[in-house]
């Protein structure tokens, strides 16, 4: 239990940002199409480091990519790259920023031929509502589910990169696709409505 008599997840910790995100962000299900796309990019800057690394760095981040406009990233050229390579506030990873790029390409072409975008895309694949576990610990959580896995594997095939069936997965529950909140995590209660 925390000091102020709330029963959490054990994965934020006690850091007061990744405290705020867990009770204000993670899990809330997000409609949003350039909410998704930003949280679907940053989740695959994550892999290889921790999400607080990335939480930390998350306004550089949204600077650095014009708001994550895909509309905007589309005609980032080689010299804005090299620009995004040398800046220090966020994750210096030519093959991520390249595949940002790419990403916001699939974007469009997402939000031009799936009726109801990019939003109604990524929900679909848990049949357009929150799928809510009931997970007792952390340890219950898997890294990836056969939605995840079909998230990852359709998206591939529309020219997306860093999207593996375990960042789709961390994805899903960051933006409330599912609900991996513990069942004694008050946000589970909260958000399972």
């Amino acid at each position: 239990m925390a000091e102020d008599g709330k029963k959490r997840c054990t994965w934020p910790g006690d850091d007061p940002l990744y405290v705020e995100y867990h009770d204000t962000e993670w899990g809330v299900p997000e409609w949003d199409d350039r909410a998704l796309f930003e949280k679907l990019i940053l989740d695959g800057f994550q892999a290889g480091l921790s999400w607080i690394t990335i939480l930390r760095k998350r306004d550089n981040f949204v600077r650095a990519f014009d708001g994550f406009e895909p509309e905007k990233i589309v005609r980032f050229g080689p010299d804005r790259v090299e620009a995004l390579m040398a800046d220090t506030g966020i994750v210096r990873n030519r093959a991520k920023i390249e595949a940002t790029i790419g990403n916001a390409r699939g974007w469009l072409d997402i939000m031009e031929s799936h009726e109801g975008g990019f939003s109604a895309y990524l929900w679909d694949f848990v049949g357009g509502e929150p799928k809510i576990n009931r997970w007792k610990t952390k340890d219950q959580v898997p890294a990836e589910t056969a939605e995840s896995k079909a998230m990852s594997k359709d998206l591939k095939a529309r020219g997306f990169r860093f999207v593996g069936p375990t960042i789709c997965y961390a994805f899903m529950q960051a933006v409330g696709i599912v609900n991996d909140h513990t069942v004694d995590c008050f946000r589970h209660r909260e958000l399972a409505g």
